[in-house]
């Protein structure tokens, strides 16, 4: 019987001067463990006379990570944090009652040609915590635990896998991991897993129960635990989940929360710009036409 639940194809978002790959939420499948957002970023060439800029906007409700294989972004946030993303770091934001925070191009790299690529993504707090204050955590790619099986490297980005633990500030039992391979190597990491369990295909190709999954793929596996694969030579892929929240989750533009009263609240406060701002922005992304609430399981 196969362990594979769900294909989900990479879709076209644009999210303001910038097109990304959305993976989650999806229709048939909004959160894998935590984790309640993912968008691919690139890889994009800009010229000289194109650059991200994401204005200041709010978060409540949940953690933001930001994880580079190509490109500079800067960060800036309402706490005054000011840090450039470099590949391999990692940018971790806890929302918690309300943060806001903005994403350009670097100031010496905007009038010059550049690259971006790379993951954004969002993890629900869980209930208890949705309020809790923000913070602001930046890990160097040599903080990372990284370690060598033969021809497959493998990098705990963030949480918990085969008694290692990244330093990034978690809030509920979680993994994310990096797993590359220069040759062709069957992976079997089931019995290291929790929860519920996703792969997303980078480069290269994963083959598994006699079909091969290329690029822009998240699989969702029906049994964390029954998690094995052939990676083609010079593959990589992530593998994220853990446990699931037992709460259902609203989702609305930026705002996650288990009580819609949250995120009413967080629309109004955004409205009359009452959260505490990013230190010298003065531009924002102003609350979206209302859609539909989106109530995520």
């Amino acid at each position: 019987m196969s362990n594979i639940n769900l294909i989900i194809e990479e879709r076209p978002r644009n999210i303001g001067n910038f097109m990304v790959g959305r993976l989650l939420p999806f229709k048939d499948k909004r959160m894998v463990g935590p984790f309640i957002f993912i968008d691919h970023m690139g890889p994009a060439t800009m010229t000289e006379r194109e650059n991200m800029d994401v204005p200041p906007h709010p978060h409540i409700g949940l953690s933001t990570l930001t994880y580079l294989f190509e490109g500079n972004i800067m960060h800036k946030d309402s706490l005054g944090t000011e840090i450039e993303i470099l590949p391999g770091q990692v940018n971790w934001m806890t929302a918690g009652k309300g943060i806001v925070h903005s994403e350009r191009t670097p100031e010496y790299l905007r009038h010059s040609d550049k690259t971006l690529h790379g993951l954004q993504i969002w993890v629900a707090l869980p209930k208890d915590l949705e309020e809790m204050e923000c913070s602001f955590f930046h890990a160097d790619e040599k903080d990372l635990p990284k370690w060598q099986e033969g021809d497959v490297s493998y990098c705990l980005i963030a949480g918990t896998f085969k008694g290692k633990a990244s330093p990034v500030p978690v809030y509920s039992p979680l993994y994310f991991l990096e797993i590359k391979s220069e040759t062709e190597q069957e992976i079997t990491i089931g019995n290291d897993l929790y929860g519920e369990a996703g792969l997303y295909i980078l480069n290269g190709s994963v083959t598994g129960e006699g079909h091969t999954f290329e690029p822009k793929q998240l699989l969702v596996a029906k049994d964390s635990k029954l998690c094995t694969f052939t990676m083609a030579a010079n593959s990589t892929v992530y593998i994220f989940g853990g446990e699931p929240l037992p709460e259902d989750r609203y989702i609305y533009w930026n705002f996650v929360a288990t009580d819609h009263e949250h995120i009413e609240k967080a629309k109004e406060m955004w409205k009359e710009q009452a959260f505490v701002p990013v230190p010298g922005e003065t531009d924002f992304v102003p609350l979206p036409p209302e859609p539909s609430n989106l109530k995520l399981k």
